[in-house]
Parts: structure tokens; C-alpha cells; sequence
């Protein structure tokens, strides 16, 4: 195997274990042992556990972002933005199920961009500007836009942890549901949710 080689090799083992058992769960030897390699191997390609997770979460972070603002820099409907930007997440969760397991758990690595909940509030930041222009179009207070984009970013964030394990209902009928209450409140909540989009 070539060094890039068992380097991935080492990464795709500990992000497997990581997402079962955590970091804390998760020893240098455990993950030596399933990679069929020696400890130092280990240390030598990441200088130890913590690097590995630290490579592994920056990823994941990188693949979350990606999904999330490219289906907020589509533009449109603010409506139909908040559809694409539920089911970039519900769709990560599907493709990447384990690094989203690691993303959620409270990071032991002290990183400024390595959290789930740091992630979210960029993706907040991005959503604030949005639903600032709507809440001038529409004769609303601009200055609550970061509160609300905390709500919406936070309700569509918890809903993916739900899901997570939960796999029902699909992920068209999670998103619709979720931008029935976020589009239509509970007091305008539609009685058969459906998405606008393909």
C-alpha cells in the first residue's frame, strides 16, 4: 500500500469506530488492530488519535458546508430555498451517515470550525441575510432575521438528528413536513404538506 493509500485506509477504519463508539470509545490500538497495522503506523501517518479525528471532522465539515450553501446560493423562492436546504441536509445524512454521527457529538478537539453546532450557526449567518431581504419585502423588522434564522436553522438541524435514526418517514415527506411548519407556522400548517420542487 502506498503511504496515501494507508492513509485513507486509516481514516475510513477510524471514521467507521468513531461513529460507533465516539472518540472517547475509540483507542489507538482499536483502530490500529482493525486496520491491520502496528500503533506505530498510526502515530506515524496522524500523530495519534486526535489527528485522525481532527482530518475526519474537517471533511465532514467541508461536505455539509458544500451541500448546505450550494442550496442556499441557488437562489429563488425563499420557499423553495428552504426545501433544497432541508433535503441537502436529510441527504447528506443518507450518503454520509457516519460522518454525520461524528459531527454531532460534542467534539473533543478544540477547533473553531470543527463542531456541528459552529457549522450551524455559519449556515445561520448565510440563512439571517436571506430572511432579512424577505422581512423588508414584506413590511417586517429586519433586525429579528438572526433569531429567526436560528429557529429555522436550528428546527431543520434537529429534525436531521431525529431522522438520523429514526429513517421514517422519506426524505421528501421529512422536508416537506419541516417546511410546512417553517413556511406556514402551526397556525397555517397545511393539512397534506408537499414540496414545490422536483
Amino acid at each position: 500500500m502506498t503511504a496515501s493509500q494507508r492513509r485513507e485506509q486509516l481514516l475510513a477504519v477510524s471514521r467507521g469506530l468513531f461513529a460507533a463508539k465516539g472518540f472517547e470509545g475509540t483507542s489507538v490500538e482499536e483502530i490500529a488492530a482493525t486496520a491491520e497495522v502496528s500503533k506505530p503506523v498510526v502515530y506515524e501517518h496522524f500523530g495519534g488519535k486526535e489527528g485522525i479525528y481532527a482530518v475526519i471532522v474537517d471533511r465532514e465539515v467541508q461536505a455539509l458546508t458544500g451541500a448546505l450553501t450550494g442550496a442556499l446560493s441557488e437562489g429563488g423562492h425563499p420557499k423553495v430555498m428552504v426545501e433544497r436546504t432541508a433535503l441537502a441536509l436529510l441527504g447528506y445524512i443518507e450518503a454520509s451517515e457516519d460522518g454525520f454521527r461524528i459531527l454531532v457529538r460534542d467534539s473533543p478537539v478544540a477547533q473553531a470550525t470543527g463542531t456541528f453546532s459552529s457549522l450551524i450557526g455559519d449556515v445561520a449567518t448565510q440563512v439571517e441575510h436571506i430572511l432579512a431581504d424577505e422581512f423588508r419585502r414584506n413590511g417586517l423588522d429586519p433586525k429579528v432575521a438572526p433569531l429567526y434564522a436560528q429557529m429555522l436553522v436550528g428546527m431543520v438541524a434537529l429534525t436531521g438528528q431525529y431522522w438520523l435514526d429514526a429513517r421514517r418517514p422519506k426524505k421528501a415527506d421529512v422536508a416537506a413536513h419541516l417546511v410546512n411548519l417553517a413556511w406556514n407556522g402551526l397556525a397555517g400548517m397545511e393539512r397534506r404538506p408537499g414540496l414545490l420542487g422536483p
